[in-house]
């Protein structure tokens, strides 16, 4: 591609004869004066419209100072500005004709059309802009809730009787949307030489008649970031089969017996007078004559899954999958506390707050003293 050159106001004007001359062959001007193409386009442009002063240099001048237009230039704008004005009066006229059809096949007035249009918003209308509201609320706080949880919180909380098809068009309108599931990394390490195993007494049977019937427990890792180094965090809980409560937890940096441990330790703090059957899967921990010893202490009945049959302790599994779902994994922790903090407020909110609609749209403490009161 030929460089842009200097050139004075002559040599502009000798180059743009030559193009007019030559029938607007701006390429073959080009080439002969050793110029590039979109000079001698925008000066031929600039002489249509404006004659030789189109030709000066203005650079460094000011704008007020570019002489006027010549009467030819004058007309041609006037004559474009006339044509966009026909052509977006052919527009209108065309979408009048296809409101006119509209109007005819739903047989409707035309009149009756604008004042839909154009009139006050109908009660549902009124209605749905409030919903989308409150669902826009609930999401801000927790964007990982779907059309079924955002019903539910609508139900229990702001008195909203919706069905789920409602909230779920709501929400498409919206473009709200909940965030997507991880895969889960499972962390169970099974022992080399278990020192007991249980039978699989469960047996799927995640139905629970009253509380501290039936618990589950299992342990779960999390990463956070120590400056440079990522470091792993360890989470073991227990849940009732019943209220779907966390009834006991800890946390530790490692995955040991001790952890376990401790987790038994809460929970039967938080429930002295509890002797459930406690079901997990074969990991070490589990495994380990120490825990048995406790259990037994505590008269409870022990009970594990088979060797490769994850959703034998399925509950327990779903916990986790909605708990990094919910805090973890749309989340970047930069300390140790930073994610122990996150943690006990899940926790807690999961205890206390979070909805669940197997529990009749009650949250799992809810629905625990829900039962004792009766």
């Amino acid at each position: 591609m030929t460089k842009t050159r200097k050139t004075t106001e002559e040599e502009r004007l000798e180059i743009v004869e030559y193009c007019i001359a030559h029938d607007n062959n701006y390429g073959e001007a080009a080439l002969k004066y050793r110029v590039s193409y979109q000079q001698v386009y925008q000066w031929a442009r600039k002489y249509r419209q404006m004659g030789k002063a189109g030709l000066q240099d203005r650079r460094g001048k000011r704008i007020g100072s570019m002489p006027s237009r010549t009467p030819e230039g004058a007309l041609r704008d006037r004559v474009a500005e006339l044509e966009h004005q026909n052509w977006m009066l052919r527009i209108e006229r065309d979408v009048l004709k296809k409101i006119q059809e509209l109007c005819d096949a739903l047989q409707i007035t035309r009149s009756a059309y604008y004042h839909w249009l154009n009139g006050p918003k109908s009660q549902r209308e009124l209605t749905n802009d409030r919903l989308a509201q409150e669902i826009l609320e609930i999401y801000e706080q927790h964007t990982d809730k779907g059309y079924r949880r955002i019903r539910d919180d609508l139900n229990r909380r702001y008195g909203e009787h919706v069905s789920d098809k409602r909230v779920l068009r709501l929400m498409r309108k919206e473009q709200i949307q909940s965030t997507i599931k991880h895969p889960r990394n499972c962390c169970t390490r099974h022992a080399s030489k278990p020192q007991y195993i249980a039978e699989n007494i469960l047996a799927r049977d995640f139905r629970a008649e009253r509380p501290n019937e039936k618990w589950v427990t299992d342990a779960t890792e999390f990463k956070f970031q120590d400056g440079q180094d990522t470091r792993k965090l360890y989470l073991s809980a227990i849940l009732d089969l019943f209220d779907r409560r966390t009834v006991g937890y800890a946390i530790g940096d490692h995955n040991d017996n001790k952890l376990v441990l401790d987790t038994l330790d809460h929970a039967m703090r938080s429930n002295p007078d509890a002797h459930p059957l406690l079901h997990s899967d074969r990991g070490f921990q589990y495994t380990s004559r120490d825990f048995h010893v406790q259990l037994q202490k505590h008269g409870m009945v022990q009970s594990m899954s088979r060797v490769g049959h994850c959703t034998d302790n399925g509950p327990m599994e779903g916990f986790w999958g909605i708990l990094k779902q919910e805090m973890y994994y749309k989340h970047l922790y930069k300390s140790r506390n930073d994610l122990v903090s996150a943690l006990e407020r899940y926790l807690h909110y999961y205890n206390f707050e979070r909805l669940q609609r197997h529990l009749s749209i009650m949250t799992p403490q809810e629905y625990h003293n829900h039962y004792i009161a009766a």
